[in-house]
Order: structure tokens, then sequence, then C-alpha cells
């Protein structure tokens, strides 16, 4: 709940879902879990990036997609993850810096979930 924009539901229920910090290898992991990568189309000469595969907990998605939008719109509090999304709103659409912003909150909160910190603004984003 450190974290700029997750409540206790969001955070409860990032937990509640992946029930075991350590089941995942790398904390990039945890946006395929719940459907925020990418999906691809390949045939022959062809290959773009699609929408995200929305694979895994609906509800948890939501949750991440609004905590992401309260971020952009409604923190004030200075940090470098709100730095970052509002460059990436002014640079693409809202909805499209919502989720990359949401996907960059599951990291994160994976990776204070594994250490058991909290949330520092001054840090460095996780790539």
């Amino acid at each position: 709940m450190t974290v700029p924009g997750v409540g206790p539901v969001a955070a409860l229920s990032f937990i509640a879902t992946l029930d075991n910090a350590d089941c995942f290898r790398r904390s990039r992991d945890a946006r395929a879990f719940h459907g925020l990568t990418l999906r691809r189309h390949q045939s022959g000469d062809m290959d773009w990036p699609g929408l995200i595969s929305k694979c895994g907990d609906r509800d948890l998605r939501r949750l991440l997609y609004s905590a992401a939008a309260s971020l952009i719109t409604q923190v004030r509090k200075p940090s470098q993850l709100r730095t970052w999304a509002k460059n990436l709103q002014d640079r693409k659409s809202f909805k499209k810096a919502a989720v990359a912003v949401s996907r960059k909150l599951a990291v994160v909160m994976m990776c204070i979930w594994r250490d058991g910190t909290v949330f520092e603004p001054e840090k460095e984003l996780i790539a």
C-alpha cells in the first residue's frame, strides 16, 4: 500500500492472487501472469505487437488499471513513477499510459513484496 495509487483492496488482491512471492524467478514475470504483456501477431513478414494478452485474473487487472489511473490523475506527491507516467501520458494517450503504468505497478509491487520493503519515491524505477 506504500506505492502511490495502490490502496488496500488492490494490495490485498495482488497478494491473494499470487499467493507466494517466490513463485516467479523474475519480478517481470508477474506482469505476464496478470495478462499485462503485449500479444504478438506474427505471420511470414508481418510482425506487430497487439493489445495486452488479458490472460490471468480480470479483477486484479482492473484494480491495477484503476491504481495506475489514480496515480496519473489523483496523486500529487512527486515520485519518479509519477513523473514517468505523466511523461508517457503526454507522448501517448491516457489509456495506453495507464496500461503501461499498471504493468510497471505489477513489477514494482512484486519487488516490494519479495524484498519486504516499502516504496521509496526517490529510488530509481525498475526496468
